[in-house]
């Protein structure tokens, strides 16, 4: 991936847009990688109906907009300090909007929306989860863009003839966000975001005429997809803050994260421990399609592509959210830890979140969230204890699978992520997995991973081996846990995983 300005004079920064699903930020990172600045913002999350899930898709603009301004003054910096703007962003949540306003039609569908888990049991029984699976390198699962698309098109008044007649816009947040940032001028996508729609071949890299069909989606509705190292393929820039920037990279915020961790190499995996748990591992230049439900999906597009596979767990850092919010057993975030470990052990208390479904490697939308274990002895702490243990026996499941697929053991887990900052979930993950896991001194690896693609496209740095050098390590933590006992615990948590399945009907 050689820099397209190579040579050149360079601006101070690179700007990462790191538009999450439970908050957006702008970070500015220095040649040496060091985040200088950084401003954030909470998403408003709407909850209209049991397993739905929307965004304001304006409002997650404005405030990312707004951000920009709120980093370069936190920096003392201007505009013209920027050398490069690069994207990360939640995936497969679905945004539908006028071209002429500008305006969505209807609020964002997320990514943990479970309304359309009908649409998929049709198609499942219809028999075309397999040649889905072959196209795609994904399942038939409501996660996906397709069905929230469909679902859109169905029940929003006259958007499908709308959408034949090319006056919508179909986008994840990252085309969204471009679409703002260039006044409408660019309406594309990314390739690691489109292999999360359904609708992407992955083998020729395009748009799937036959699952268009399928899902009943118009082509024109479509944005173009681009490479991750936008500059050279899509020719954005953007001139809202005053001057012309090159919007250099588009990325979604998983492969964004395996590229921050230097990932580089076939067989590395990294887990990013956010709202949820999201594994990744490396298999190179060719797709491997997984034989234990994981996913294929594309790790990042430059000169050649890049594949990998992914295990998804949907509910991982919300669930402590849970217990701050619904609960209530906890003021902050933060009070988990010492809640938990203020208890020798968990007490058989299991606590599966599956509030919005099971995702990899058990792919059940209908599973619900379950305690199990309880008795009149069972305390809060215990309870805040379970939730965070779920955390690493959800990531355990999809580990465990991505190492059949790949035929060949993990060494080690690079984890990043707002979660890794816990110590005690750190300590069980790697006492779960048997190997060590590697957390690294700058943990905000997603808006990492973006700013380094857009900085490789224009030369702020020179090459992989470059970025490579900065990644550094924070603090190892070494598994203390017998394997039998470790086993032991994987089987009770299997237990408790099927008092969860099959429960909303």
């Amino acid at each position: 991936m050689p820099g397209a300005l190579a040579g050149k004079p360079m601006s101070r920064f690179i700007l990462a847009l790191d538009q999450g699903t439970t908050s957006s930020r702008a970070i500015l990172f220095d040649h040496n990688a060091t985040p200088v600045a950084s401003a954030q913002r909470e998403v408003t999350q709407y909850y209209p109906e049991s397993g739905w899930v929307e965004h304001d898709a304006l409002e997650i603009w404005q405030c990312q907009a707004s951000l920009v301004t709120a980093v370069l003054e936190k920096a003392g910096a201007a505009s013209t300090d920027i050398a490069a703007i690069g994207i990360a962003n939640q995936r497969e949540t679905t945004v539908l909007w006028d071209r002429t306003t500008g305006l969505p039609i209807a609020r964002a569908i997320v990514w943990q929306d479970r309304r359309t888990a009908a649409h998929c049991e049709q198609l499942r029984a219809a028999g075309h989860e397999p040649d889905i699976a072959r196209r795609t390198g994904l399942l038939l699962d409501p996660y996906f863009s397709a069905t929230k698309l469909a679902w859109l098109l169905e029940h929003v008044p006259g958007a499908r003839v709308r959408a034949e007649r090319g006056e919508l816009a179909f986008g994840t947040i990252d085309s969204w966000l471009v679409w703002q940032l260039t006044r409408g001028q660019h309406h594309v996508t990314d390739a690691t975001n489109a292999s999360r729609t359904l609708l992407f071949n992955l083998h020729s890299c395009e748009w799937d005429p036959l699952l268009l069909g399928l899902f009943g989606i118009p082509s024109a509705c479509l944005p173009r997809v681009i490479a991750n190292a936008a500059r050279g393929a899509g020719g954005l820039t953007t001139n809202l803050f005053g001057r012309e920037i090159p919007v250099a990279a588009i990325v979604g915020d998983q492969q964004a994260a395996l590229f921050g961790q230097g990932c580089f190499k076939p067989g590395m995996a990294k887990n990013t421990y956010g709202t949820g748990c999201f594994a990744l591992m490396n298999t190179g230049t060719r797709p491997l399609h997984s034989q234990h439900r994981l996913l294929t999906t594309v790790a990042w597009q430059s000169l050649e592509t890049h594949y990998a596979l992914e295990g998804s767990v949907f509910v991982a850092g919300a669930v402590v959210q849970w217990l701050r919010d619904s609960l209530r057993i906890i003021e902050s975030t933060a009070d988990v830890e010492a809640l938990a470990a203020s208890v020798a052990d968990s007490d058989g208390v299991y606590l599966v979140p599956a509030f919005a479904g099971l995702g990899s490697p058990h792919w059940d939308p209908r599973a619900r969230g379950t305690i199990v274990g309880l008795s009149r002895g069972s305390t809060r702490a215990h309870i805040a204890r379970a939730a965070l243990e779920s955390i690493a026996f959800q990531s355990a499941d999809l580990l465990t699978a991505m190492q059949r697929d790949a035929a060949q053991p993990l060494l080690e887990l690079r984890v990043d992520g707002g979660a890794t900052a816990n110590n005690f979930l750190m300590q069980f993950q790697a006492d779960l997995l048997g190997i060590a896991v590697l957390r690294p001194k700058i943990t905000e690896t997603t808006a990492l991973g973006a700013a380094y693609l857009a900085g490789l496209q224009i030369g702020f740095w020179a090459s992989l081996e470059d970025i490579a050098r900065n990644w550094q390590i924070e603090r190892v933590f070494e598994p203390s846990m017998s394997r039998d006992e470790a086993g032991h615990r994987l089987a009770r948590w299997a237990l408790a995983l099927e008092r969860a399945r099959g429960w909303a009907q």
